[in-house]
């Protein structure tokens, strides 16, 4: 039987491919007076929301000092553990955060879980404010029956397991033999399943773009799905049901991809290339997920049954509704893919669970002076990297506007002198900036023997053990 993959994805579609932007904040800096001189603060989580903010504040502030609190041995969050391998120009973005974490007012402290190691009540002792930029770990479920049998996972969980992130190992080297049992895979057919139909797609034009040119593959399109769609693009049919006064350019182009690639007959070096595709690759609109199917002996999934929807409202408000039609696909593994989720990191922050954020108005956290938040953890898991610049910067100018009008503590704070006590008391070796550059040294070392850019180290023991800890 031909083996099948299907993929159920919500409102977050490959987020951390798309490019970054820039933007601007007001400057602060040459504006504090001397009882600001030396603030100490502590940003705990060193993904793009954390580096963003501390270069922020290193930026405004000429005498700040920042210290980057990351429970990994490595730093650089999601751009490391997050990004497709086949998309290395999203990494850029890490030269910039390696000049931010080169300043002589940062330092960066791995292998340090806040929660565990150190309290964040400790943190709040020893600096004059504390940053909570620790992002998404965990992943939204689906909450449907047979969601808890092998081959079910999330596909936070499969992107973590080909990239190398330390938690999502198996039994075997991971980032090399990834590679190896995929190139192995049986998976000949992958279908990506949404409760929306083509004008609510998440992904953009680039991402459709490369599907459409993926080696070895076609796609699958129902041209039902698309009806009506070319006159919605032309005419007030397409205002009305997107409440806008007109289709903005990016969009247009990615609604006429779809429909080029679902109504229109493929020209010869196209279909040539379909004809040969030994995998496919389909899109599957109106159906929402309710149950996943068992295997005859009940040890994995077999399918899902899914709910034919159809669509209710206009613009933002639109939402799928089930049409009381079933149908079941088959497939021997599901990877949901509906988004990520926080979690709460101390017992002293207020969380709320049911959005998955920490309470805040403009980063500052609610009702806990000199505490604050950026990034996912303080917005939600939506947006792209620039996103969360933009974002970042933010929590940090009103982190600065709060120091700048005495609403932080005054006095002199030990910062991380306190903490280290804190950490060798306890048993805790930190790796510093320069010890992650040893293990990028040898990662990029190993990589050149196979001529990749790098084989990542995935093992935190190894690591540590590399570095003589």
């Amino acid at each position: 039987m031909t083996s099948r993959c299907w993929r159920w994805w919500g409102r977050s579609a490959w987020p951390w491919t798309r490019p970054l932007s820039t933007g601007s904040t007001p400057s602060f800096r040459h504006q504090f007076s001397t009882q600001e001189k030396t603030p100490q603060i502590c940003v705990v989580g060193s993904g793009p929301a954390g580096f963003y903010t501390a270069q922020h504040l290193l930026k405004q502030h000429p005498q700040a000092h920042v210290d980057i609190y990351e429970k990994q041995p490595v730093p650089f969050g999601l751009v490391r553990f997050g990004v497709a391998p086949d998309h290395p120009e999203v990494k850029n973005v890490i030269n910039t955060f390696t000049q931010t974490a080169h300043s002589g007012r940062c330092a960066f402290w791995g292998n340090v879980e806040v929660g565990r190691d150190v309290t964040v009540p400790e943190l709040r002792e020893a600096y004059h404010a504390v940053v909570l930029s620790y992002g998404a770990e965990d992943h939204r479920a689906l909450e449907i029956p047979g969601e808890e049998l092998p081959g079910v996972c999330s596909a936070r969980a499969f992107v973590g397991w080909y990239n190398g992130l330390p938690e999502n190992q198996e039994k075997t080297d991971i980032t090399k033999a990834a590679l190896g049992v995929l190139r192995q895979s049986q998976v000949k057919t992958v279908w990506l399943v949404g409760r929306r139909g083509p004008l609510q797609v998440a992904f953009t034009i680039k991402e459709l773009r490369e599907m459409i040119q993926l080696p070895g593959t076609r796609p699958i399109l129902d041209p039902v799905d698309f009806l009506g769609l070319q006159d919605r693009l032309k005419g007030t049919a397409w205002r009305q049901s997107t409440m806008l006064t007109e289709v903005p350019r990016p969009r247009k182009r990615l609604m006429e991809l779809l429909l080029r690639t679902a109504m229109e007959k493929p020209g010869r070096e196209e279909a040539a290339h379909w004809a040969s595709a030994s995998r496919a690759w389909g899109l599957r609109f109106f159906r929402s997920p309710q149950q996943v199917l068992p295997s005859p002996d009940g040890r994995g999934a077999a399918g899902v049954r899914l709910a034919v929807t159809r669509l209710e409202g206009v613009g933002e408000a639109t939402r799928a509704v089930p049409t009381g039609v079933m149908e079941d696909l088959p497939c021997g593994l599901v990877l949901s893919s509906i988004g990520y989720k926080s979690r709460p990191i101390d017992p002293s922050v207020p969380f709320d669970s049911k959005l998955g954020v920490i309470p805040n108005v403009e980063g500052r956290v609610t009702d806990v002076p000199g505490l604050y938040c950026s990034g996912w953890v303080k917005r939600g898991p939506t947006g792209v990297i620039a996103t969360t610049m933009t974002d970042s910067f933010l929590t940090g100018q009103t982190l600065l506007q709060d120091l700048k009008a005495g609403l932080l503590p005054s006095g002199p704070r030990p910062g991380s002198a306190a903490i280290q006590a804190l950490l060798s008391s306890r048993g805790v070796q930190p790796v510093s900036f320069s010890d992650w550059e040893k293990l990028d040294a040898e990662e990029v070392a190993r990589g050149q023997s196979t001529g990749k850019p790098r084989e990542k180290l995935v093992d935190p023991q190894e690591m540590l053990c590399l570095l003589g800890h």
